[in-house]
């Protein structure tokens, strides 16, 4: 079974995505899960972890038929919401909706899970768990508004920290020890995690609504955040330097986030039931501040709250004002007519530009920097193995689909 690609257009002028000229092929569905799934990991040479909210950790085999069948299904106290896996020690690390983290070894025929310890961690569903193996430390982040850091050798709690909204998503940077927490308010936290507990670095605040996922890329140093208003942005966080850019392509919520470290492609997906493959290793440019102005700064007329002006203009009526993605400036509606597409800035389809952006940009070689592939369900995680160019999805129809994309790698 194969799906269709929506590629970069080469002439810059149309932003119609669709074309059938690459194609990435679904390998595998799995379907049955009685409860929506949560998390699901590839898990050792032809296998899949998944998590639900039936309270089930499933462990699926890849059979000589070609279909995947669960080796193991194994119940919880509470809902399963978070799940991590080590593959070095076969370790399960499962976090719930009571707040426990759960710790499992799966045995060597697949056939069992073998329950080594819990951790109290939390008073509310975990929503992410990351395990720092050169630490010997699980992290977790949870709707109770805190983070912890657990030591799995003693168990002992070695620091937290609480937030002033819902924890939604965390990565961890294991040669630096900081810690990155995405909340329910759209503010990314910054903590340095050191023996002695965690502490405050900094807020990274861009987004306008809760930040769904995180992936921290080590090698260049960059952090990705999609979020609830279907943007991703990227924080250059390598050598200081701080800088940020927005991606913009997709027409939902950005629920899941992963990286080909080969390509250098950051692999997002959401609500809309698309997958996005955007080049990191372009030069792309920030989208330009918004000016704020009383008046349009193409044609002057006054905005609708500058009553003063209005009146002495005699331009009575409601001017709203809008900005120029290309520009910035601060422009009325008829100055701001036209859409198109700004790849370069991370803008994949139309947006709005003023009349002098539009006549500049119009004409000019606009490639896209992006491949968009129909999952054709909406999507709430991913998971990515690079070795074999697959990709794992798992979308809110409780179905988990396995793509290969060596087509596009």
């Amino acid at each position: 079974m194969s799906t269709e690609i929506k590629p970069a257009t080469t002439t810059g002028r149309n932003n119609d995505r669709f074309n059938t000229s690459r194609k990435a092929e679904l390998l595998n569905k799995i379907e049955g899960i009685p409860d929506d799934i949560n998390k699901a990991i590839f898990f050792d040479q032809e296998g899949i972890i998944s998590v639900s909210e039936d309270k089930t950790i499933r462990v699926w085999l890849k059979r000589d038929s070609g279909t995947y069948w669960p080796s193991i299904v194994n119940f919880m106290p509470s809902q399963c919401s978070a799940l991590e896996y080590v593959p070095e020690s076969r370790t399960i690390f499962v976090g719930q909706e009571n707040g426990t983290i759960s710790q499992f070894v799966v045995s060597e025929d697949c056939n069992r899970l073998t329950a080594i310890k819990e951790y109290l961690a939390h008073n509310a569903r975990i929503t992410s768990l990351i395990f720092a193996k050169n630490s010997g430390w699980i992290l977790s982040a949870s709707r109770d508004k805190t983070f912890a850091a657990h030591c799995i050798e003693t168990s002992n709690k070695i620091g937290g920290y609480t937030f002033e909204a819902w924890c939604t998503s965390m990565q961890f940077d294991s040669l630096s020890k900081h810690v990155f927490i995405g909340d329910y308010a759209g503010q990314i936290t910054m903590l340095k995690l050191q023996q002695s507990g965690a502490s405050l670095v900094t807020i990274l605040k861009g987004h306008t609504a809760s930040v769904r996922s995180l992936y921290w890329s080590d090698g260049p140093q960059l952090l990705f955040s999609g979020s609830a208003d279907n943007s991703v942005i990227v924080w250059d966080l390598g050598g200081r330097r701080g800088t940020t850019y927005e991606l913009q392509g997709h027409q939902n919520k950005v629920s899941a986030l992963g990286y080909c470290k080969s390509t250098q492609e950051l692999i997002s997906a959401g609500e809309d039931s698309v997958i996005v493959l955007w080049k990191i290793n372009c030069m792309r440019k920030a989208a330009a501040d918004w000016v704020e102005s009383d008046t349009c700064q193409l044609c002057a007329k006054p905005f609708f709250w500058n009553i003063k002006a209005m009146f002495e203009q005699k331009a009575l009526g409601v001017n709203r004002q809008h900005h120029c993605r290309n520009c910035g400036k601060a422009v009325c509606d008829k100055c701001s007519p036209n859409r198109i597409n700004i790849p370069i800035m991370g803008f994949e389809y139309d947006v709005r530009v003023c009349n002098t952006c539009y006549e500049t940009l119009k004409d000019t070689d606009r490639p896209s920097l992006a491949t968009f592939l129909d999952a054709k369900h909406s999507i709430v995680s991913i998971d990515v193995d690079e070795e074999k160019k697959h990709v794992l999805t798992v979308g809110q129809d409780r179905v988990i689909k396995i793509w290969d994309l060596s087509n596009l790698w």
